[in-house]
C-alpha cells in the first residue's frame, strides 16, 4: 500500500495547495460540476475520505452508515445535500481543517492495510488498493471542475496511470450499469502519459481502439470533458460507444458533458 498511499497524498496535497489560498468569496465560485461551489466540491471528498476510513476499520459501522444514508434517498440532489450537511455548514478555514483530518486519517488507516485486504463501499466490495486508488480518482476529477471553475491549469503526473486504469478496468461495468450487453471485444487503449511513456491496456490486436494522452483519457472517462472537446482517436463502434458513455465511478448511470460545454 506504500506507493498508492504516497500518490493519494501527493493527489491530496496538490489539491491543497490550489484551494487552500482562496479568499472566501473565491470558495463559493460555481463549478462546471452540477452547480456546486468549489466549497461544495472540497465537502464531498472530505465526506468520502471519512466514509472510507469508516470502510477500513469497521465494516459493521460502515454498513450503518451507508443504511442511514440511503434512508429516504430518491435524487442525486438528495444524495448531495445528505453528504454537504457536515462541510456545507463549516467554515472555508474550518472545512479545510475537516478535510485534511479526515485525509490524514484515512491514509494511516489504508497504510496498515494488506492491498488485497476487501473493503465494503456503495455497491460491490472492493481491494484496499482499489479504494485508495479510488479516492484518488475522486479528488483528482473534482479538483478538475475546480481548476475549471477558476480558469487555471495543474500539470498532468504519472499519478494519471491509477485513474486510466480505473477507466479500462470499468468497461464492462460501464455497460452492465446501465443494463446493456457486455460487448464482445476488448478495447485496446494507448495513451501517452505526462512525461512520454506510452501506456497500454489489452494488447491483443483488435479494430477497436482508443489513443491519445492520458488526461484526455481520464477526462472523458471521470466525465468531465467530451470525446469531441478531446484529441482522442477512438476507432472502432465498440470504442465509440464505450467512450460516450464511460463512467469510472460508482453510482447509477451519469452522463458526461455535451460537446462544447466545458471547453476551457
Amino acid at each position: 500500500m506504500k506507493d498508492i498511499c504516497k500518490d493519494l497524498y501527493d493527489e491530496y496535497e496538490l489539491l491543497d495547495s490550489i484551494v487552500s489560498g482562496l479568499s472566501d468569496s473565491e470558495w463559493e465560485k460555481v463549478t462546471p460540476f452540477y452547480g456546486w461551489t468549489i466549497k461544495d466540491e472540497i465537502s464531498h471528498i472530505a465526506y468520502y475520505d471519512e466514509a472510507a476510513s469508516l470502510s477500513a476499520t469497521s465494516p459493521e459501522q460502515f454498513a450503518k452508515h451507508m443504511e442511514k444514508m440511503l434512508e429516504g434517498f430518491t435524487s442525486f440532489d438528495d444524495m448531495h445535500a445528505k453528504v454537504n450537511s457536515v462541510g456545507g455548514r463549516l467554515s472555508a478555514k474550518d472545512l479545510l481543517e475537516w478535510w485534511r483530518s479526515n485525509r490524514n486519517q484515512l491514509i494511516a488507516e489504508y497504510q496498515k492495510l494488506d492491498p488485497k485486504d476487501r473493503l465494503p463501499w456503495y455497491g460491490p466490495t472492493m481491494s484496499a488498493r482499489s479504494s485508495a486508488t479510488a479516492r484518488l480518482m475522486e479528488t483528482w476529477a473534482h479538483g478538475q471542475d475546480i481548476v475549471d471553475a477558476l480558469k487555471v491549469s495543474r500539470s498532468g503526473t504519472g499519478r494519471l496511470k491509477h485513474i486510466a486504469h480505473i477507466g479500462v478496468s470499468t468497461f464492462g461495468w460501464t455497460f452492465k450499469n446501465r443494463g446493456m450487453e457486455l460487448p464482445a471485444k476488448k478495447v485496446k487503449v494507448i495513451l501517452t502519459s505526462p512525461s512520454g511513456d506510452i501506456w497500454s491496456w489489452n494488447p491483443e490486436e483488435t479494430d477497436e481502439i482508443v489513443k491519445g494522452t492520458a488526461e484526455d483519457f481520464c477526462l472523458v472517462v471521470t466525465q468531465r470533458r467530451n470525446t469531441a472537446d478531446t484529441k482522442l482517436e477512438i476507432t472502432g463502434q465498440i470504442a465509440m460507444q464505450w467512450m460516450k458513455i464511460a463512467q469510472a465511478f460508482a453510482g447509477p448511470p451519469e452522463d458526461g458533458p455535451a460537446p462544447g460545454v466545458r471547453v476551457f
